[in-house]
């Protein structure tokens, strides 16, 4: 039955590429391949689970295929099948069904109608990949699909400003969290000099050895995780991003944000619990992380003035309960809790706009003004000042841009020699400079090398933080952003001995897509004339084949997995010691800002308002 785990993402991802093929006007060949699909996946789910449980076995482990490997570095895809994958697969496969069975009457006759189904189902692959995965290195895998699907799907009305503006909002987020697993994994492969799989953590004394001899180690690996659980899963202080990915369809809301995307968080910390259960830091910190964010949440839900967002808000305030759950041991619990919440809160969307319709007709004709309370006391008073902050959304918000994100974009726009000739001129020259260091690499004082290293990855982060920033020259920020690249790379070689085919790896997917991403930018120019960041273009109104082109170009360039830059990113960081804090943090920044850099630059130019007049214009705000 092992063979068979390869099944859960095959069939799913077989329904996307066959999306394709099918014309946007067939509706019914299009939900029937979508519903036959996932109607067979059902079934194989239930007739899977029902055999495992049969043969009470507690954990399967199938090793599928080596993508890559050297002497000190393999990167595999890896299976595992334990309870919590049944529970999650069970309740997807199910979900799923029910959805697109809503989705199909729901949806039709939008222009969009094929674009949904095609998401969802990509959707569903990364989804099937996480709860199988085996290895940090196959959950990332599917952790990156459901980054761009959730962007995709939050932007879907992508002629409206506040979609479009929520879903980039909502990927700085994941991107965050896509950081702390990558840094995770840097950490673990210097800890265990390979790929570890989550088989091998099931051994609780091997894995209390390594917190004691290499505690810092292993604080850092849990940490991270916890990190991004809490923002996968919409936790404090990061649970301002689930209510505004609520701009897209009902439908995506309902599965993405109220039954199984916001629960992933807890599905990494039941995964990885073994790593860290041993350590009360850990775990005081899931706990305080997941109380907070119940309290907190629990009355910002009580004042919201919408019906999806009050839902939002009380989905995560028991995922919050969950983080507790898992962190005091109790799973079967936090399964049946994830279950239950799960359906109800997908029942709760799916019905909203009915109950919306429902509640404003009551008021309408039942309406009757509450008595007028003029209590000074303490008591009131301080009741009055928690109802504002909970409106208000506790600032966090705010304060979350401000020390986040703020500080980045800042310094991104008092970067402004670096445009235009002078940028060129300067990244040139610097880059002439790192090609004759490694030349001259065995000549250098070894006390240099460190150095020249960290201004490299320096020049890379100026880079791409320029080019996060800037909004005067489209084609100037797709140059930076790659440029950024090639100072990463010089910064690596110089700081170890890299392989060629390594360089490659990292690379080869990039360039070619860069090239052909800096040829849709001079075919947009050479259509539209000059092009800007400015404002919304909505480009893709008139050009929606070289939009889904720049697309497939960004992704490519930031290191999706549809290029080997993916497994390149994995092999840069095996080349950073563990000791090189500065050098790590440096090429994590530049990571998190390529890709927002260059779907920022996306969603300006082709999606949003049309500029021009004879295109239909949404209005700015709901």
């Amino acid at each position: 039955m092992l063979e068979t785990l390869p099944l859960f993402v095959g069939i799913p991802l077989t329904a996307f590429v066959l999306s394709f093929f099918v014309s946007r006007t067939q509706e019914k060949l299009l939900s029937g391949i979508v519903l036959v699909a996932l109607g067979i996946n059902l079934a194989l789910t239930l007739v899977f689970c029902g055999w495992w449980v049969a043969n009470d076995t507690p954990g399967l482990n199938s090793r599928l295929f080596t993508l890559y490997r050297t002497d000190g570095f393999e990167f595999f895809i890896n299976m595992y099948f334990d309870k919590a994958s049944a529970v999650f697969l069970t309740v997807g496969a199910i979900l799923l069904l029910l959805v697109a069975f809503f989705a199909k009457t729901y949806m039709h006759r939008d222009p969009g109608f094929r674009r949904f189904f095609a998401t969802m189902m990509l959707f569903y692959t990364g989804y099937n990949v996480i709860v199988l995965s085996g290895n940090f290195e196959t959950l990332f895998v599917g952790w990156e699909i459901l980054g761009i699907t959730s962007f995709l799907l939050i932007a879907y009305y992508r002629d409206r400003y506040l979609p479009v503006r929520n879903g980039l909002k909502v990927l700085s987020f994941y991107r965050l969290g896509d950081i702390c697993l990558i840094l995770a994994m840097w950490m673990s492969h210097h800890l265990w000099h390979k790929n570890i799989t989550f088989q091998e953590w099931t051994n609780g004394a091997a894995l209390q050895t390594i917190f004691v001899e290499h505690y810092g180690a292993a604080l850092f690996i849990a940490l991270a995780i916890v990190v991004a659980a809490a923002i996968k899963s919409a936790q404090f202080p990061f649970s301002t991003w689930l209510p505004r990915a609520m701009e897209g369809p009902t439908t995506s809301s309902a599965i993405f944000y109220g039954s199984l995307s916001a629960h992933i968080g807890v599905f990494l910390l039941l995964r990885t619990y073994t790593f860290w259960e041993h350590d009360i830091w850990v775990k005081g910190l899931v706990l305080t992380i997941g109380i907070l964010t119940s309290l907190l949440a629990t009355g910002i839900a009580r004042v919201q003035s919408t019906v999806k967002t009050q839902i939002a808000y009380a989905s995560v305030a028991q995922i919050g309960l969950m983080f507790v759950e898992v962190a005091l041991g109790w799973h079967i619990l936090a399964l049946v809790h994830f279950a239950g919440n799960a359906f109800l809160r997908t029942y709760q969307l799916l019905v909203s706009p009915s109950v919306l319709n429902y509640l404003l007709h009551d008021m309408f004709f039942h309406f009757k003004p509450g008595a007028k309370i003029r209590s000074e006391s303490t008591l009131h008073r301080l009741l009055n000042g928690l109802y504002i902050l909970n409106i208000k959304e506790w600032n966090l918000d705010t304060l979350l841009y401000r020390f986040c994100w703020m500080p980045f974009k800042s310094l991104g726009q008092k970067l402004g020699f670096l445009r235009g000739r002078s940028g060129f001129l300067i990244g040139g020259v610097m880059l002439a400079a790192g090609v004759a260091a490694l030349f001259f690499k065995n000549d250098l004082a070894p006390n240099l090398i460190s150095p020249i290293t960290v201004i490299f990855a320096v020049m890379g982060t100026l880079m791409v933080l320029f080019a996060l920033a800037e909004r005067h020259d489209a084609v100037g920020v797709w140059i930076h952003a790659v440029a950024s690249q090639w100072f990463v790379t010089v910064a690596i070689l110089l700081n170890s001995r890299v392989e060629p085919s390594q360089i490659l790896y990292y690379l080869g997917g990039s360039s070619l897509a860069a090239l052909v991403g800096y040829g849709c930018l001079r075919q947009l120019m050479k259509a539209e004339g000059g092009i800007d960041l400015h404002q919304y273009h909505g480009h893709v109104y008139e050009h929606r084949k070289l939009a889904m082109v720049f697309l497939v170009c960004c992704l490519g360039v930031s290191g999706f997995p549809i290029s080997p830059t993916f497994i390149g990113i994995d092999l840069m960081f095996t080349h950073i010691h563990s000791n090189q804090v500065v050098l790590v943090g440096l090429l994590a920044i530049n990571i998190l800002f390529l890709e927002l850099s260059l779907l920022r630059m996306y969603t300006r130019l082709f999606l949003g308002q049309h500029r021009k007049e004879y295109h239909e214009v949404a209005f700015r705000s709901s």
